[in-house]
């Protein structure tokens, strides 16, 4: 693993911050940004429109590709600016410190950046059901997809996984945890009652699923604002035409 601090991006992404709270609002409460009039046939609800849902499966293949190629980097979620790990709540909840080590500013913050470390085996796992989905989940309304708004995709995405990639992620989560013997992550761990291995791979998968939607979410709305980059005629022509 890298050392605590390399390629640390934290100075200068203050500005993205309010973009991470966009994508959470949308991507969190599962609410897909389409027009009113065609919101429950979106969700399968109503009859649906002759418009081919290829050009919103390729919108949901190419930001899952661009999301997962940055997430499965090393450094991957710690330089996202918005898939970055917050600390768990695990390591913050009131009468659960046994040690005052989780109290030094210093170790939390490195804490932090190992944990989001660990999230990118996760990521590594989750990349080939996200894409998988994203062949073959039902999109009766693919023009209410296209003319949503800027996360409507992958909102659509999310909802069909529902907490797949979680349960996929937390063996392999956990796997690199018990692997690695890292000193500060079993640190923290016993300075907590009853609090397991497994139970910190469990809470960081939840937040690592929350960072990989935050982060496709945010790789659809830079394609809606900038189709050519794809190279994709046929992406490029449904974005324009939505």
């Amino acid at each position: 693993m890298a050392s605590w601090g390399m390629g640390d991006n934290s100075q200068g992404m203050d500005a993205d911050w309010s973009r991470r709270g966009v994508l959470m609002g949308l991507l969190a409460t599962g609410v897909m940004m389409l027009p009113a009039c065609s919101a429950i046939d979106s969700m399968g609800g109503g009859t649906g429109r002759s418009a081919s849902a290829d050009p919103v499966r390729r919108l949901m293949r190419t930001s899952s590709e661009k999301a997962f190629a940055w997430l499965g980097q090393p450094e991957g979620f710690w330089t996202s600016p918005v898939a970055r790990i917050p600390l768990p709540v695990l390591f913050g909840r009131p009468g659960r410190t046994t040690s005052g080590v989780l109290k030094s500013k210093a170790f939390r913050d490195k804490l932090q950046y190992q944990l989001n470390l660990y999230a990118t085996p996760g990521a590594r796992v989750a990349g080939p059901l996200v894409l998988n989905t994203a062949q073959s989940v039902p999109i009766p309304d693919p023009a209410a997809v296209l003319q949503g708004g800027n996360t409507a995709a992958t909102t659509l995405l999310r909802r069909a996984m529902g907490p797949a990639l979680v349960n996929a992620m937390i063996p392999e989560i956990e796997r690199a945890m018990r692997e690695a013997q890292d000193t500060t992550l079993n640190q923290a761990i016993a300075a907590l009652k009853g609090v397991t291995v497994q139970d910190t791979a469990h809470a960081l998968a939840l937040d690592a699923d929350n960072g990989i939607w935050y982060e496709i979410g945010a790789a659809e709305a830079n394609i809606r604002q900038n189709p050519a980059e794809t190279n994709d005629a046929v992406l490029i022509g449904a974005l324009k035409q939505g």
